[in-house]
């Protein structure tokens, strides 16, 4: 059986939960689409993340890789087309705060998703869940560890589907914050639905 790679982060900054570990360590083992799900949690951390990343590739071999993170005060469910090569943005969760460093000196200035995103915004679509391609990961972590991972499978000739996907904030997160929030059932069948989609 074919594996994918579920990586999500542990809270950070002001958000006391991540959306994105519930989701990950709940679907951590099952099977969808005929992938075997490895769930891994990933540090809000510029030091670690990356090496972390590129660890975890080799540790599971796997088929396909889809890294989420929360983008909170986003209404839709977004994969990112690309990641660049900058770490800027708040402090994380260490107290680093980067100023638009290169994440690697031997990289490209940026990398396309290779995850089909189009074909994942209208699956969930269909399925009555708001969902759009985002241009910008940004260029805090989430954007970090998209990099590491496309950079990692660039060098090394890995011809798998990669990329990240932005989740809306959960209910629970957006109980004390004015934000746009999902259940987390429809968080669930969001990411369900773009494992169906590789």
């Amino acid at each position: 059986m074919k594996k994918l790679l579920l990586t999500g982060f542990e809270p950070f900054l002001e958000f006391a939960i991540n959306p994105t570990t519930v989701i990950v360590e709940g679907l951590a083992g099952e099977e969808i689409n005929g992938y075997q799900i490895a769930g891994e949690i990933l540090s809000v951390d510029f030091s670690k993340s990356g090496n972390q990343i590129i660890r975890l590739i080799e540790k599971h071999e796997p088929d396909a890789i889809i890294s989420l993170g929360l983008a909170a005060g986003r209404n839709s469910v977004t994969p990112e087309r690309i990641a660049i090569n900058c770490n800027d943005g708040p402090v994380d969760n260490r107290g680093y705060k980067p100023d638009g460093e290169k994440i690697a000196e031997d990289g490209q200035d940026g990398y396309f998703s290779t995850l089909p995103i189009n074909k994942m915004i209208k699956s969930m679509r269909a399925g009555n869940l708001p969902a759009k391609i985002s241009n910008t990961a940004g260029a805090y972590l989430c954007n970090n560890v998209m990099y590491h991972a496309l950079h990692y499978l660039n060098k090394n000739n890995l011809n798998i589907q990669a990329g990240f996907i932005h989740l809306p904030a959960s209910h629970e997160l957006a109980v004390e914050k004015s934000m746009p929030s999902w259940a987390d059932i429809d968080l669930l069948r969001a990411v369900k639905i773009a494992i169906s989609s590789l």
